[in-house]
């Protein structure tokens, strides 16, 4: 039996079980129908702490002599 997870649904901004919409409408998996439900907040999280990670990435040696 496949292990099926939770998806978002970006057009209808609904939660799906399993891989239903196209992968182009779609953002997951997600372990549970609440975090997929939380897909944009998670998203946005993620793209916050990338972007930090980015930041001191390009001033790593900015100090070092």
């Amino acid at each position: 039996m496949q292990n099926r997870q939770w998806y978002f649904n970006t057009v209808t901004q609904q939660p799906e079980y399993g891989p239903l919409s196209p992968a182009s409408q779609r953002m997951g998996p997600y372990a549970s129908k609440e975090d997929a439900l939380h897909a944009w907040d998670i998203a946005q999280h993620r793209n916050l702490l990338w972007d930090d990670e980015d930041r001191r990435w390009k001033q790593w040696g900015d100090t070092q002599e």
